[in-house]
């Protein structure tokens, strides 16, 4: 009896066990459906034992091209004491702090992007050099040419003499998305022939202060001293990017690397090979990003476009009648995440081209088309003209600064045209909610809330009626570049 007993407790034991190991569901609150993937299914490239990055380095490392280059440089003063070692009778009798040159050679990547010999790499790497030398996969060595530079992107066009050879293919950098996989190639520290492999760390990477055009990948793939002009390619084995800076402590790779997108290299190449030079679209505005307060006064809903502070006489910005405080959200229906967006769809677009606007003017949606021009090469004469000047203090104890009216002497040191108006901040005072909100001595403030401020008067009757905890709208022009800052008052 015992046994039967014994028997049928076991059988109910192993029941239930196998139960609870195959059906958790019924003793839990966990969905087997998403957010919970049990059956993860991972993308064709980065399953089975990795010869797909292996197929791609293949096909790929031919196109990679290694630069050395040598360039004359001239020392300024020389060592007094190197004039009794090691100089010629003939150098003994010169000064000994006479200019003198000597070789100097640099060494990068490139990558072939024609079969007639096109390479594209940074302008870094190749300017000012005296003689290139571009060495192919095979070893074969070509004495290259430069065909034009773009410093403001840090790209550079230079060719060889060669045919048939094998080209990359470039890629749509716009469809990089953060954490796709890339592979970096390239010449670090000359140990010849690399790559390395990483993912997108991050997109559209602006104010690194490599170049006047910014807007980079950011990417963990190694990137080293050398690999400068070397392609990244995506997991199609479509060049993304040209590999161009790191950010280092060291001078090596801590996994912060930068790279020109695609779509940019692709632009200045065009136009360097067809014209031996870029030209830029303009629109005639000046920018800037939101903060989370400034979203806030201009009733946006997220922290997203471009602020328009400034239009420029004659401009296309001016004749399709943009307006100071526009927040631009749209160009040609891709959303402006930022000035950095604006700015390099902008000066990548065709000058003749039109572009549809979609902007936020007080509250209201509006579409306005705007023809783009070629960027001034002297800016300064576009800049717009306005009206005139005063003088006389006064100090604001809320918001923590002092003020005075504009004099002639005062806009000459401030380097600000003498149509100007507004008043100037003369002091800020330390812990104060101006010195928070970035106010600096020397600002011009020309608005207060949207209101034109064109002397002491309209500034102290504006803020006449202001008490503590009340927000302010500034329009702030500072040495000629202008900002909406916003500025909480306490006490």
């Amino acid at each position: 009896m015992k046994k039967s007993i014994l028997f049928f407790l076991l059988i109910i034991t192993l029941l239930i066990g196998y139960i609870i190991g195959n059906r958790t569901d019924i003793f839990s609150n966990r969905h087997s459906a998403p957010p919970y993937m049990y059956n993860l299914e991972l993308p064709e490239e980065v399953t089975g034992n990795g010869s797909a990055f292996s197929d791609i380095v293949k096909v790929i490392s031919p196109v990679v091209v290694n630069i050395s280059t040598t360039k004359t440089v001239v020392d300024g003063d020389a060592d007094p004491f190197s004039q009794f070692f090691d100089r010629s009778l003939r150098d003994y009798f010169e000064p000994y702090n006479a200019p003198r040159a000597h070789q100097e050679t640099s060494l990068g990547s490139g990558v072939l992007v024609s079969p007639d010999g096109y390479i594209i790499t940074n302008s870094h790497v190749v300017e000012k050099s005296d003689e290139i030398k571009v060495t192919l996969y095979d070893r074969k060595d070509f004495k290259g040419k430069i065909i034009g530079t773009d410093p403001t992107t840090d790209l550079a066009v230079i060719k060889i003499a060669a045919k048939n050879l094998p080209s990359i293919n470039l890629g749509d950098s716009d469809k990089l998305e953060v954490g796709a996989f890339v592979l970096a190639f390239g010449n670090p520290y000359s140990l010849g022939h690399t790559v390395t492999m990483g993912i997108v760390s991050a997109i559209g990477r602006a104010n690194v202060g490599i170049a006047d055009y910014e807007y980079f990948i950011q990417t963990d793939a190694a990137i080293n001293p050398g690999n400068s002009g070397g392609p990244l390619v995506n997991v199609k084995g479509e060049l993304v990017g040209i590999n161009t800076a790191i950010f280092s402590r060291t001078g090596g790779n801590q996994g912060i690397g930068f790279a020109v997108p695609s779509n940019m290299a692709r632009t200045v190449m065009t136009q360097l090979i067809e014209d031996g030079k870029v030209t830029r679209g303009w629109l005639g505005v000046a920018i800037q990003n939101f903060t989370p307060d400034l979203a806030k006064e201009f009733g946006m809903e997220k922290i997203t476009g471009a602020l328009v502070t400034e239009i420029f006489k004659g401009s296309p910005a001016d004749k399709a009648d943009v307006k100071r405080g526009d927040v631009v959200l749209e160009i040609n229906n891709k959303e402006m995440k930022n000035v950095e967006t604006l700015r390099t769809l902008v000066a990548q677009s065709k000058v003749g081209s039109t572009i549809k606007l979609k902007l936020l003017r007080e509250g209201k949606i509006l579409s306005l088309n705007i023809s783009i021009a070629e960027y001034p090469q002297d800016l300064a004469k576009a800049v717009p003209d306005q009206s005139e000047e005063h003088l006389f203090t006064e100090e604001n104890t809320l918001a923590g600064f002092t003020v005075m009216e504009l004099s002639r002497e005062v806009v000459r040191q401030l380097g600000l045209s003498r149509y100007e108006t507004g008043v100037v901040i003369t002091r800020v005072n330390r812990y104060s909610a101006a010195e928070e909100a970035g106010l600096k001595k020397g600002d011009l403030i020309q608005e207060i809330n949207k209101r034109r401020i064109n002397n002491l008067k309209d500034f102290n009757s504006l803020l006449s009626d202001l008490r503590e905890g009340d927000t302010l709208l500034l329009f702030v022009n500072r040495s000629g570049n202008k900002y909406y800052i916003t500025l909480k008052l306490y006490s």
